[in-house]
């Protein structure tokens, strides 16, 4: 599965993703956020299996499963331009607040904040067409309920 999807990602001009499609971008999503403090731990890895229960409907051996596909893509995935790409033209800008909230309680979820992290995060929450107050917003939504 992930080799289409990694295919989509790199074509020049990439077809809408499928809501599977989307689910696996944004959950590899969330494994680069996680990576990119090199400290890529269990805590973390607990909150984004969380996420896949909460946000897909998934039950725990099923977010296993897809958090482990995710991985295993966003090791090969394209740069995050691209990958943000697929998910700004894929879901709603309401969604993507929502999916900045979901990075925001992946960065957290250490109980600390590295500034790899924190660059990640404007990077990408930029990419996705969701201003840095918005950002700084979901952020503050995060820290309220972590």
């Amino acid at each position: 599965m992930f080799k289409e999807l990694l295919a989509l990602l790199l074509a020049p001009a990439p077809e809408p993703l499928t809501d599977e499609g989307a689910r696996m971008a944004l959950t590899a999503l969330l494994v680069r956020i996680a990576r990119s403090d090199h400290n890529y731990s269990e805590v973390e890895k607990d909150r984004i299996d969380r996420i896949i229960c909460s946000r897909f409907g998934q039950d725990a051996g099923g977010a296993i499963i897809l958090r482990e596909q995710a991985e295993a893509m966003e090791a090969e995935a394209p740069d995050t331009v691209r990958f943000t790409r697929a998910i700004k033209e894929a879901v709603t800008l309401e969604d993507r607040i929502g999916v900045v909230e979901a990075m925001w309680q992946v960065v957290l979820a250490d109980g600390r904040r590295d500034a790899g992290e924190d660059a990640v995060m404007r990077l990408t929450a930029k990419l996705l067409g969701v201003s840095d107050l918005d950002s700084a917003k979901a952020r503050k939504r995060m820290e309220e309920t972590t």
